[in-house]
């Protein structure tokens, strides 16, 4: 707003008036200017200030849990994604006076490096000298004797949102050893990079696996934190015990919240493109197609021999994560999903185009396929002929009720 005001043919006592009159207006809208561009810190009551707060997991807001932890002996189920800031979990605690005690170690081990389905030795971590014990080979649930010195057990290790990521499986198990043996779980939640939807078929109670332990669907649509609230709810765990949990969650997320893992969740998903494929490609490995295995772009390439198309061709060969890597040595042909374009959502399209074009039709799907699928009746329908409609159509009802039944467990909304 502009002013003007002809001083010459005004009084003495009319401009000292109307100067101060002025000088009270430009205050006035000074003060009004400052609450409008720096408002009071507001609570995450609203979605838009949500999104503008930076996403915290659950194990950066120590402030909620070292007080649970406080003059306990703790137990940690984690590897190398239990990271706060740039610092690994169990350094950060033990730093913080906590009393860590024991390491369990998941799939790949504490430090993600071992290849899928390698057996994980017990070990001693370096750095701190805590024994390391494995959840992956024969021993996949925490012993009595394991954790009978323990007062709680803290889980925080990063999925991927699928249902064959075995992870999952750890953290049931955990659950379960817990509840049998009267010790509180404690689950430091991390955001779900595939967490803004759900599809595939719901695993049928036959194909029960460690790479299958619930009735989910493929893409779950789940965090981690959620997932045990359903364990627990649901009475999934053995003897339809409940475990004592606390989930700490991730704050200022939503299941639309777009999140790149700052670490790579294991070796052959190295990057957000491979973790957006994983779900639809990890289908392959019930099969006698490479997922790319022993390439610079596992999960983001699938190929074989029999493919008859020749336009894409890679070779795989022995490095870190893949030592044997399916095809070692031999030219595979198939399909590159390398361009950020192909960062599709779970789809039946990638299996049924190298099933239709493969010239070993007979010997295409191997006995791992339906603990991956979940159910009896894919491999059917792909020797059928069936379309992508046609099968995702025989998914429900059960698909639409997993749905109704994920309403009850979630921790944070579905919309951004």
């Amino acid at each position: 707003m502009k002013f003007e005001f002809s001083l010459i043919t005004m009084t003495q006592p009319i401009v000292i008036l109307l100067t101060s009159a002025l000088l009270a207006f430009t205050t006035c809208s000074q003060k009004q200017q400052q609450h409008v561009t720096q408002p009071e810190p507001e609570t995450a009551a609203t979605t838009e200030t949500n999104q503008q707060e930076p996403l915290l997991t659950g194990a950066a807001q120590m402030g909620k849990y070292l007080p649970l932890l406080k003059g306990k002996r703790v137990g940690l189920v984690v590897n190398q994604t239990s990271m706060v800031g740039d610092t690994h979990l169990v350094d950060t605690l033990l730093s913080s006076g906590v009393d860590v005690v024991t390491i369990f170690a998941p799939e790949h081990g504490f430090r993600g490096e071992a290849d899928a389905g390698a057996h994980v030795k017990d070990a001693k971590d370096t750095k701190s000298g805590l024994p390391i014990i494995s959840l992956y080979g024969a021993n996949k649930k925490p012993q009595p004797d394991q954790i009978k010195d323990l007062d709680v057990l803290v889980f925080d290790i990063q999925d991927v949102g699928t249902r064959f990521y075995t992870y999952i499986s750890t953290m049931h198990y955990v659950m379960e050893a817990a509840a049998e043996n009267k010790k509180p779980v404690l689950v430091l939640d991390r955001p779900n990079p595939n967490g803004h939807y759900v599809d595939g078929p719901v695993l049928e109670p036959a194909q029960k696996s460690f790479v299958g332990m619930h009735p989910i669907p493929i893409v779950h649509g789940l965090t981690v934190g959620e997932l045990a609230n359903m364990i627990n709810g649901e009475k999934w765990l053995e003897g339809k015990r409940k475990a004592d949990l606390t989930v700490i969650p991730v704050a200022n997320y939503t299941h639309k919240t777009p999140y790149v893992l700052p670490v790579k969740p294991s070796p052959n998903l190295p990057n957000a493109q491979a973790i957006t494929l994983y779900p639809s490609l990890c289908l392959f490995e019930g099969t006698n197609v490479s997922v790319g295995r022993g390439t610079p772009t596992p999960f983001q390439i699938a190929g074989s021999p029999y493919y008859t198309k020749k336009g894409f061709s890679f070779t795989p060969t022995s490095m870190p994560g893949a030592q044997e890597p399916p095809y070692k040595g031999q030219t595979c042909y198939g399909l590159n999903l390398t361009d950020p374009a192909d960062a599709q959502p779970f789809t039946l399209a990638y299996l049924l185009e190298m099933y239709q074009h493969s010239t070993q039709k007979d010997k295409f799907f191997n006995n791992f396929f339906e603990k991956l699928a979940g159910t009896t009746a894919l491999r059917d329908q792909i020797k059928a002929g069936k379309t992508e409609a046609e099968i995702r159509a025989s998914w429900e009802p059960a698909l639409t009720n997993y749905k109704n039944m994920r309403e009850r467990y979630l921790l944070y909304p579905d919309s951004k």
